[in-house]
């Protein structure tokens, strides 16, 4: 079964740096794209950003120019590398990845950011 396992949350100042990275097991296939969502407490889960094919890359607005997406360095792992974070960043953050007709879900990573 296809299990997906982010890593790399925790709690940073504001203005601070952290990368988050998923990796996805029991899988032989590539994705056809993988990306990052979020939800804060009492919020909506939102899109954060996407990859798909290694290149075509989507962001939402509140982190374009802050945060990368990117594949690099492994098949099947995505990383979010966040930059100048704010306290409005703070959230659960969950990896995805899709293929086909099939979604697939992380259990999430805590990003806490201080003010």
């Amino acid at each position: 079964q296809v299990q997906l396992v982010e890593s790399g949350g925790g709690l940073v100042q504001a203005g601070g740096s952290l990368r988050l990275s998923c990796a996805a097991s029991g899988s032989i296939f590539v994705f056809n794209a993988m990306g990052w969502y979020r939800q804060a407490p009492g919020q909506q889960r939102e899109l954060v950003a996407t990859i798909a094919s290694g290149i075509s890359t989507t962001y939402s607005d509140a982190v374009k120019g802050r945060f990368t997406i990117s594949t690099a360095n492994a098949p099947n792992t995505v990383y979010l590398q966040m930059n100048s974070l704010k306290p409005e960043d703070t959230a659960v953050y969950y990896c995805t990845a899709h293929l086909g007709l099939l979604d697939y879900w992380g259990q999430g990573t805590q990003v806490t950011v201080s003010s």
